[in-house]
């Protein structure tokens, strides 16, 4: 069966929803698909990326170009599907639209306790950098934009 890569289109809601709550059962609030879909459509739209199988959501990724770096978020394939390339597929296909708007470099974070994420990227050439990761909520958790 073919997997088809596309850009997310509001029908895709609830079986990218569905697929966000099977990956990341512990993220956020503001990390939600009911959250987060509405804010990524307003900013790169064409940046937010599904891939279907029969039309089913079976994975998705975010990307974000700043003008200086690119960023991957939300990369998440259905347990039933991993191992199949379909990770590896959204990744290629987010890192040539982020290259295409002139991004030379993509940065990501993945938690260190998750070591099978971080072996996935290493095999797509992804390097550990030493770095430390600050961030600040500027909205109260939960709060729409």
């Amino acid at each position: 069966m073919a997997t088809d890569i596309l850009t997310y289109q509001p029908e895709h809601f609830d079986g990218v929803d569905k697929l966000w709550r099977e990956a990341f059962p512990d993220d956020p609030p503001w990390n939600r698909a009911a959250t987060a879909i509405p804010a990524k459509m307003q900013v790169q739209p064409d940046l937010f990326l599904v891939a279907l199988e029969d039309q089913t959501v079976v994975g998705s990724i975010m990307a974000g170009y700043d003008g200086h770096r690119g960023w991957l978020y939300a990369a998440a394939v259905l347990t039933s599907y991993r191992g199949a390339g379909i990770g590896a597929a959204l990744v290629r296909e987010a890192e040539v639209r982020l290259q295409a708007l002139g991004c030379a470099k993509v940065n990501l974070q993945v938690r260190a306790t998750n070591k099978a994420v971080l072996g996935f990227y290493e095999s797509l050439d992804y390097a550990i950098e030493e770095r430390v990761s600050l961030g600040k909520r500027l909205r109260p958790t939960g709060s729409p934009r």
